[in-house]
């Protein structure tokens, strides 16, 4: 008799439906498994068979044959011991053979109780999509399973538990739908930040239109407390990027089972140390790296040129296609990399060439090597390039306070308003992921505008790819304006962010 138990499995960070074939058949006692299984999926066998001592039931003495289909496709982790221990009861009669609209999926301990998995919000959103009505999983993963939303989910404790619900005995209560609960913790408020008015206006205008931004200046200027407080000002996430994120998190298992949706955009601040794969994704799992877990939200990289070279041009694809495609012998997956671009950096290795005070130590050789570490096609895929100056004194004894994120976060607001009706029915969400077709209709300029931009690309030699950034910038700071047209102060503003020079010194 083959019983057949719905499961999902994982491919990157999408769920897939696996059907787990359970066969009892004479001949000597064997347990084996069969449709590309890796190592954790074939040591399930003695965490099955431990289980099922555990809880009472008897195991059978028969040659036990598991098939994961598709047979295909790799199967990976601890997810199918829940499956295939009810396939093994429901084959020996000693549990009723589940219906088709109802899934398993979950690791088992020798003792019999589930532990919780990772991955289980893309899993419960492909069994949603797959008809399935029905979810049992670890109880500490009930919470997240229940985003998938109009399905019935189980969060179960112990196989215990669960033979004495599916033979009637004792039923279990669904898990509650979950509910965000109100957070106590505070984002960073830009009201701490001293002075810098011209700074905090380019990050106000990066937050309005999703840009790249460049720091640069001395040591403790507040490039990194301006980057941090960033996501203050960012719009709130709808739903769908708040489940594609944290179903990201949930992949590489970083969800929070008391708060499985992430609420706020991701702000990720990898050390300089990072390999090219902790950055872009990969290893020996493919696992997601931290342009993934970024998604819709901030990435920030301090001390640029402390980062590998190879590191820092690993990201020039994702930048440009908001994915990242990586391939390995072993095989090949897709993951969304859509995140805005944050970086700081010193104008020289002591982080003091220039300043009126002559700390600076390194000659004009070793200014340049340390500039020249930020490639010209890196540097060209950032919107905005700021110098941020060091903090006067009379700001630092400022009585007053500064404005607040909360009201700069109103007009940020206003301005996201004003590009998500205007990129109604298309993939954009922001100025900065503007496609170049639509340049044209949403960036013209008039004559003068047209002057001073022909005027600054001759002067600057800027690249067609700088030009396009210049133009989406325009149209940002033209967002908050409540302009509907690109002027000559909206312009003027957008070219005097776009400045390289600042890399010299």
């Amino acid at each position: 008799m083959v019983v057949t138990v719905k499961s999902l499995g994982l491919n990157g960070v999408s769920g897939y439906g696996v059907e787990v074939e359970c066969l009892l058949s004479g001949g000597l006692p064997a347990f084996d498994v069969v449709g590309l299984p890796d190592t954790a999926v074939r040591e399930s066998r003695e965490r099955v068979r431990g289980a099922i001592k555990s809880c009472g039931a008897r195991f059978p003495v028969s040659r036990i044959t598991v098939n994961l289909a598709p047979a295909g496709q790799k199967k990976e982790g601890t997810v199918y011991d829940l499956p295939m221990f009810v396939g093994i009861l429901a084959a020996a009669e000693a549990l009723p053979v589940p219906k088709g609209d109802v899934a398993f999926l979950g690791e088992l301990s020798l003792t019999g109780a589930l532990r919780a998995v990772s991955g289980v919000l893309p899993m419960a959103l492909a069994a949603k999509a797959l008809g399935i009505t029905t979810l049992y999983v670890p109880a500490p993963n009930a919470a997240e399973a229940t985003l998938a939303q109009d399905m019935t989910v189980y969060g179960i404790k112990d196989v215990g538990e669960l033979i004495d619900h599916l033979i009637g005995r004792n039923p279990i209560a669904p898990a509650s739908a979950w509910e965000p609960t109100a957070s106590s913790a505070d984002l960073p408020d830009l009201a701490d930040v001293m002075g810098q008015e011209l700074v905090r206006r380019a990050l106000e205008v990066a937050a309005s239109g999703g840009h790249n931004l460049l720091f640069t200046g001395f040591p403790g200027a507040g490039k990194s407390m301006l980057a941090k407080r960033l996501p203050s000002i960012l719009p709130d996430m709808t739903r769908e990027e708040a489940l594609e994120v944290s179903g990201i998190w949930s992949v590489a298992g970083m969800a929070d089972p008391n708060e499985p949706l992430l609420l706020r955009r991701p702000f990720r601040s990898p050390h300089h140390t990072a390999s090219a794969p902790a950055l872009v994704g990969g290893g020996a799992s493919l696992r997601p790296g931290e342009i993934s877990l970024a998604h819709n939200g901030v990435l920030f990289l301090d001390e640029l040129p402390e980062f590998r070279r190879d590191v820092l041009e690993a990201m020039r694809q994702p930048l440009e296609d908001g994915e990242v495609t990586i391939a390995r012998a072993t095989g090949s997956l897709r993951l969304p990399a859509r995140f805005q671009l944050i970086c700081a950096m010193n104008p020289c290795r002591c982080g003091w060439h220039g300043h009126p005070s002559g700390k600076c130590n390194c000659s004009d050789r070793d200014v340049a090597k340390y500039v020249e570490k930020i490639s010209g096609p890196l540097l060209d895929r950032m919107d905005l390039h700021v110098h941020v100056p060091t903090v006067e004194y009379q700001a630092m004894q400022r009585k007053t306070a500064a404005e607040s994120s909360a009201v700069v976060k109103e007009r940020v607001d206003g301005a996201r308003a004003a590009q998500k009706i205007r990129y109604q029915g298309t993939k954009c969400t922001c100025n900065a992921q503007m496609p170049v077709s639509m340049l044209p209709e949403y960036c013209a300029l008039d004559g003068i505008c047209q002057a001073l931009m022909e005027k600054m690309c001759t002067q600057k030699g800027l690249s067609a790819r700088s030009h396009d950034r210049v133009l989406r910038v325009a149209r940002t700071i033209a967002d908050l304006d409540g302009g509907a047209t690109i002027e000559l102060h909206h312009l003027s503003e957008a070219l005097s962010y776009h400045n390289s020079d600042i890399l010299k010194g």
